[in-house]
């Protein structure tokens, strides 16, 4: 079985499959190929956690990688790498554009590399849209090759990412609608329309590597699965882990098209994916991993296979440590760090100036949030102080220390250092 992941740079579930005025027909084409996860969740809404815990089976703090990977942060063992167990297997692995893994691409031990790997997102005026679509030609090319082995393709995007590409000229910001948390405000429309250029920027190279599979004769024996590493790169959403941040697209098309045209509602974290992949490859699952196989979710006979997932901060820019617990209706949140956001850890943006210019610096960070998602779906009403969910609160916050202690959390005993 070939295995094809297609990831973006901080999409969230803002794309049209998952209802969103979003321009994405490749991809809305490709969900209704597969099964659509709707709760499904990075382990860490920054960009190296999130892709180390995907590709490691584990919570970044468990791999090690408590920061960005171009910064210096680097996993405590790359043989426990998805691409290494997949070496092992003789598996042919390639990677086409975006790693977050680690600082250099060759320490993770691709048998190939194929397109450009390089980018500079400080640069304005990068070329992102044809970065990602010589790379996605590239990837296609890969696809079309003769070989005797099964191979695994990692194709990363960069965008969803800033900078946005200039907006399209049929895109008039007057007439869109940027999502919660962001106000409807002018300098919003006009970040939100530079957003839906960026994902249609995205859908059509998905749509040219997705092409190749079908073009190929590859769909029968091919695993696809398409993900992004967090939510957008805006202040309340990535790096933060409300829903906004911690939410992520998760479409998962197997050879067999189990559950073809199906959503499905069950919690699933990223670390479920290296299991899964296992069990779908018929590979023995190494003893690291912390995820389960979504397969039974795939398969039909089981509509769960976890209770709760967990997310974490460590070092983005600068140490603003935080820690979550997320069931079906409630979340808690545990803030180590101080009462209030930091500037650095908020990227870049027009949006941004327009919080920080609106004083969202003095916007109260508490030590301890409960949310309940049912009644309460955006996190705005914090019940942590609340007598009648004292219960609850302690029901959650034990669930979080369990899995804290159970996965060797460094947080218990201190500051995370930011290892290189």
């Amino acid at each position: 079985m070939n295995i094809v992941l297609i990831h973006t740079h901080d999409t969230g579930r803002f794309i049209q499959p998952y209802g969103y005025a979003v321009d994405t027909p490749h991809l809305s084409r490709f969900a209704r190929e597969s099964l659509l996860f709707r709760q499904a969740y990075c382990a860490g809404p920054t960009c190296s956690p999130s892709r180390a815990a995907l590709m490691t089976g584990m919570a970044p703090h468990s791999a090690g990688m408590f920061g960005l990977a171009h910064l210096g942060a680097q996993l405590d063992d790359y043989s426990k790498h998805l691409v290494s167990h997949l070496n092992r297997h003789n598996y042919e692995t390639a990677l086409c554009g975006i790693q977050h893994e680690a600082p250099r691409a060759e320490m993770i031990g691709y048998s190939k590399i194929v397109g450009n790997p390089d980018y500079d997102m400080s640069v304005f005026d990068f070329d992102s849209a044809g970065w990602d679509r010589h790379n996605a030609l590239a990837a296609s090319g890969f696809i079309r090759e003769s070989r005797d082995k099964p191979f695994f393709l990692s194709y990363g995007m960069f965008n969803t990412h800033l900078n946005f590409p200039k907006t399209a000229d049929e895109l008039n910001p007057d007439y869109v609608m940027p999502p919660f948390p962001l106000s409807d405000h002018r300098i919003n429309r006009e970040q939100w329309a530079a957003y839906l250029t960026s994902a249609k920027i995205a859908d059509e190279c998905a749509g040219i590597v997705l092409d190749a599979i079908r073009e190929a004769g590859l769909e029968s024996n091919t695993l696809v699965i398409f993900t992004t590493d967090h939510g957008l790169p805006f202040p309340r959403m990535k790096c933060s882990l409300f829903d906004t941040g911690i939410g992520v697209s998760l479409i998962v098309r197997t050879p067999h098209r189990h559950r073809s045209g199906e959503a499905t509602d069950a919690l699933v974290s990223q670390v479920d994916l290296f299991p899964t992949i296992c069990e779908l490859a018929g590979l023995l699952k190494p003893g690291w991993l912390q995820g389960h196989s979504l397969l039974p979710i795939l398969e039909g006979s089981s509509e769960a296979v976890r209770e709760a997932i967990f997310a974490e901060i460590n070092h983005h820019v600068v140490y603003e440590p935080m820690r979550c617990v997320r069931d079906e209706r409630y979340k808690y949140i545990r803030n180590y760090g101080g009462p209030s956001y930091f500037e650095p850890n908020l990227d870049a943006s027009e949006y941004r100036t327009f919080l920080l210019e609106n004083e969202f610096l003095d916007t109260e960070k508490p030590r301890e949030m409960l949310f309940d998602l049912y009644l309460d779906p955006m996190e705005r009403v914090n019940l942590a102080e609340e007598s009648r969910f004292a219960p609850m609160k302690r029901s959650m916050a034990s669930s979080l220390d369990e899995w804290m202690e159970a996965t060797g959390d460094p947080i218990l005993t201190g500051e995370v250092p930011l290892r290189r």
